[in-house]
């Protein structure tokens, strides 16, 4: 049996959702599922009109840690996820997310629980700056 594909990063450069997809690719596969957060231009029925989002050091260990998690389902062949730190506008990748399995109902969950972890545990912070001149820090201890 090979082991998983895993890859997991933070970065201040642009994502590419098909690279992501890319390294997931797996002769194995019938399946290969993505995702791709996107920065939007409200929240809570404000206009926003720019992020940035700040990473403590520890980001990068603890998305390659979740990624690994993911992987490690007997299901999962591969593993591809990043996050975005610094400044953003509306309509840039701030996390993207590949999955690759034989099943699309395996892929489709695994995926699901990467970005639910990668969220819940990712030590990255939002700051939005909202149409209005105020800002918020989101997901901030």
């Amino acid at each position: 049996m090979e082991e998983p594909t895993v890859f997991g990063t933070v970065t201040t450069e642009p994502l590419d959702l098909a690279a992501h997809e890319a390294a997931v690719a797996d002769r194995r596969a019938g399946a290969v599922v993505s995702f791709q957060g996107v920065v939007r231009d409200h929240d809570h029925g404000r206009a926003v009109l720019s992020l940035e989002y700040e990473g403590h050091p520890s980001a990068a260990a603890v998305l390659q840690e979740v990624a690994a998690e993911i992987a490690a389902d007997p299901d999962v062949y591969a593993v591809a996820v990043s996050h975005r730190v610094g400044p953003l506008v509306i309509g840039d990748a701030a996390l993207v997310a590949a999955v690759s399995t034989a099943h699309r109902a395996a892929a489709f969950a695994a995926c699901a629980r990467l970005v639910d972890e990668v969220k819940a545990r990712l030590p990255i912070w939002k700051r939005q700056v909202f149409a209005d001149g105020t800002e918020e820090w989101v997901n901030c201890p």
